[in-house]
């Protein structure tokens, strides 16, 4: 929103009460112990173990956002809080939850970020356990758009691709559904393609998954490839480093291959629009050493400087797609 008066500026710092509403939500299990049931406020409140007063309150703004139904005078949840906020439901999307939770406290540190210019955790949540946990959460969080993604890129002639910092392989799986003839590579840290292989699993196309293990600003890449996928990753490092990592795949396509590149990018000369991505910048000032989000003018310009013979933006149907439903491609 954009701030013109004293109204605007209220208006915008109390956005927080609906989020905190729907995290105190989450955090009392809510919808999962709802369920599929209706229930009274006073067996709701005995059952979670809270006060009527503050559950009634709690569960009228529920009913204003939408997650939640009422018949006279009982409470049931809507088909969305039940299908993907309930922990019964095969749908349940826990570990993104379960990110999102921790971010609350974590935003509470911006001060702090901003004096120091580095991360909240210096060193990172770097354990195994934190990077399949954060692996599960991206999978949760990309189900939906992959298949939009996938359904509007044109790969039919292209046989091999590698998802760079690919995690679960979310894309990766759906580009291999759409396009019978494609192989796939997922190169990222081990932890994460454990998480990747217990997907692929799950699906048919399992047998044309294959899985590179390392840094992919290090390690060596392997084979070469008609089509790259980078979606979500040069946000996590510096425009030095997004150069770098340019170069070190260019040559591992094929001729005439692409780089194709998901993220969330800048697009007027100001740099104020859209406001997602200079909030999601936020993001990356808390929780990476270097990340920003950029310029797609930069990103195409560091396309050029490292040798792909032609860059442009790829724009996927309004409402598809993640962040604006905007790519960048690069081309030998």
């Amino acid at each position: 929103m954009s701030i013109h008066k004293f109204g605007d500026f209220r208006e915008a710092v109390f956005q927080f009460r609906l989020p905190r509403i729907l995290l105190t939500a989450l955090e009392l299990e809510l919808f999962t112990v709802m369920n599929g049931q209706k229930w009274t406020i006073r067996a709701l409140a005995k059952t979670l173990r809270v006060s009527q007063r503050g559950l009634d309150i709690l569960c009228r703004n529920l009913l204003s956002a939408g997650l939640l139904r009422k018949d006279g005078a009982r409470y049931q949840n809507s088909p969305f809080a039940r299908r993907l906020l309930n922990r019964h439901s095969e749908d349940y999307r826990g570990a993104y939850l379960d990110l999102i939770q921790r971010q609350w406290s974590d935003w509470a540190s911006l001060t702090q970020a901003v004096k120091t210019g580095k991360p909240i955790e210096p060193q990172g949540p770097g354990t195994p356990e934190y990077r399949r946990s954060f692996s599960w959460a991206m999978h949760e969080r990309s189900l939906d758009v992959a298949r939009q993604v996938a359904g509007q890129l044109n790969l039919k002639t292209a046989t091999s691709l590698l998802d760079v910092g690919g995690g679960p392989g979310t894309y990766a799986l759906e580009f291999l559904d759409k396009n019978p003839s494609l192989r796939a590579t997922i190169f990222d840290r081990p932890e994460a393609l454990d998480v990747a292989r217990e997907i692929a699993q799950t699906r048919r196309s399992h047998a044309r998954v294959s899985y590179m293990a390392g840094d992919f600003l290090m390690d060596p890449i392997q084979r070469k490839y008609d089509v790259m996928w980078l979606s979500n990753v040069i946000h996590i490092y510096s425009a030095a480093e997004n150069l770098k990592l340019f170069r070190r795949l260019r040559p591992h396509l094929n001729p005439g291959g692409r780089l194709l590149i998901q993220d969330t990018f800048l697009v007027d000369r100001a740099g104020s629009r859209p406001a997602e991505s200079n909030l999601f910048a936020v993001t990356m000032l808390l929780f990476t050493e270097s990340g920003n989000t950029y310029q797609a003018t930069d990103v195409q310009a560091w396309l050029k400087k490292a040798g792909y013979r032609k860059q442009g933006m790829v724009k996927l149907k309004k409402g598809t797609g993640d962040w604006e439903g905007r790519l960048i491609q690069g081309s030998l």
